[in-house]
């Protein structure tokens, strides 16, 4: 069975470098756990880190969450569907909002339950995911403010999620103003702005994160170091948080161009036959792990780079090893990195194995 390890170590450094990083900028983070679809031992694992928010998209993962740890504070990272707004209030200590008849809901199951329930209102600044306009935000505010068992516990806005749509300076400036309208016109003081995700953290190492911007969400940064402005890895921080490792089933030296009438393979895809390789030998590994177990292959970089992608079915994947600086056989473990979305579809795979190291 392949399987996905979580290296424990790598973790903590990149955790202890936001840590370190937002304390020196005076603001508060929340790591977002949603990529770990739930699972209690790297949960437990990531709680016991810090006793700081966390944030995720789904309802099952916060009821996890607080029976691994009661007292952490859990915000709910998207607009409420109606179907679940009791389970909102019973496992959210916050949640996202941009509709008004939707906080109205949580209003009401906030006061069945005895609860006071926070939101953070979400404002729209070019992305186009959620978020209420603008220029409609005094009189949404207004209205909200008058919600029994309802708090608003700050202002956000969420950028490079949908359209790609990068923040910037100017952008996070008019989030800032948006409070300061809003505490102006009410009298009342806004706790918090989230500025966003991990796109922002290389805004903040930069120093040009405008000051009133005091709260961050971080998943794909805390997992993989990535700076989402440059590609790559954060100096300082590592990338090797999560790696996937698959055993080899059958190593045969093959053809290196398929023979006989072709036709649209299960995935739909036609084979292109390259005539200059009609006599070329292939050295191949097939591994235990497929297209069920992940989805799609193409998130997937060997760590040993000799290593090439042939293609992949249902169960196996198969890899050149023709050039491999290294002698493989069968039995042996291949191992893969991978990028966030990628680690998504592993970890949200039952076929594949979770272990801390």
């Amino acid at each position: 069975m392949a399987y996905f390890t979580l290296n424990k170590a790598s973790l903590t450094h990149n955790y202890r470098f936001l840590q370190k990083l937002f304390n020196k900028e005076g603001m508060t983070w929340a790591p977002v756990l949603k990529l770990l679809c739930g699972h209690e031992k790297y949960l437990e694992f990531v709680l016991s880190l810090g006793d700081e928010q966390v944030c995720d998209a789904r309802l099952s993962n916060l009821k996890t969450i607080k029976k691994l740890k009661p007292n952490v504070e859990t915000i709910y990272i998207k607009p409420p569907a109606k179907r679940s707004i009791k389970n909102i209030v019973k496992y959210a200590d916050v949640s996202f909002n941009t509709e008004y008849t939707t906080i109205k809901w949580l209003s009401e199951e906030a006061k069945r339950q005895n609860k006071t329930h926070r939101v953070i209102i979400m404002i729209e600044l070019g992305d186009l995911r959620e978020g209420i306009m603008g220029d409609h935000l005094m009189d949404f505010y207004e209205k909200v403010f008058q919600l029994p068992n309802i708090k608003v516990a700050g202002i956000g806005t969420n950028l490079n999620c949908l359209s790609g749509v990068m923040p910037s300076k100017d952008k996070l400036i008019q989030l800032c103003l948006y409070e300061q309208l809003i505490e102006a016109k009410f009298n009342r003081k806004i706790e918090g702005v989230t500025g966003g995700s991990s796109v922002m953290v290389p805004l903040l190492i930069k120093g040009i994160v405008p000051e009133g911007i005091n709260h961050f969400r971080v998943g794909e940064t805390l997992f993989f170091g990535t700076d989402l402005f440059e590609n790559n890895t954060i100096e300082g921080m590592k990338d090797d948080v999560f790696t996937l490792h698959s055993e080899i089933i059958e190593i045969t030296e093959k053809p290196s161009v398929p023979y006989g009438k072709l036709d649209k393979n299960p995935s739909g895809e036609v084979f292109e036959i390259d005539e200059t390789k009609f006599t070329e030998i292939q050295k191949r590994a097939i591994l235990d792990i497929g297209l069920l177990d992940i989805s799609k292959v193409d998130f997937l970089k060997p760590i040993n780079t000799s290593l090439n992608f042939v293609g992949a079915s249902s169960d196996m994947l198969i890899i050149d090893i023709t050039n491999a600086n290294r002698a493989y056989k069968v039995g042996d473990i291949i191992s893969f990195r991978t990028d966030y979305m990628g680690a998504l579809r592993v970890m949200n795979s039952e076929y594949i194995g979770k272990r801390l190291i």
